[in-house]
């Protein structure tokens, strides 16, 4: 396997390298996914005991169906985690974010912006 240089390491970070977007302590949210994850499951699994309950009661076939249809008419929820910012995104929107604020002067930012977009599309 070949050695990497420096720039193609940054290149790669730029592109690969993640970071949360979703506003929240990126702690919080490996706490939150399960958090998550559980409460749709715990709310199918409600849902399905509610439908059954009414089933046990019944006794007549044509109810049983009815209600065994009934269970599957209403789609199960699901929860799906949304994916992180790519690091380039994350910095640009860093760069531009203290443009507004006043915080950085346009022309640097944009320079640095540049540099970005320019180390992502050449390869070396």
């Amino acid at each position: 396997m070949d050695r990497r240089t420096p720039q193609e390491r940054k290149r790669l970070s730029y592109l690969k390298d993640r970071r949360n977007s979703y506003g929240e302590n990126d702690k919080s949210s490996r706490r939150n996914i399960r958090r998550n994850k559980a409460a749709v499951h715990s709310a199918n699994r409600r849902h399905e005991h509610l439908v059954l309950a009414a089933l046990v009661g019944a006794r007549d076939t044509g109810g049983a169906e009815a209600i065994a249809d009934r269970l599957y008419v209403k789609r199960p929820k699901r929860w799906s985690k949304a994916a992180d910012q790519p690091l380039a995104e994350a910095v640009e929107y860093v760069l531009e974010r203290r443009v507004r604020l006043g915080i950085d002067d346009a022309a640097r930012a944009r320079q640095r912006i540049h540099r970005i977009h320019r180390r992502l599309t050449r390869p070396h």
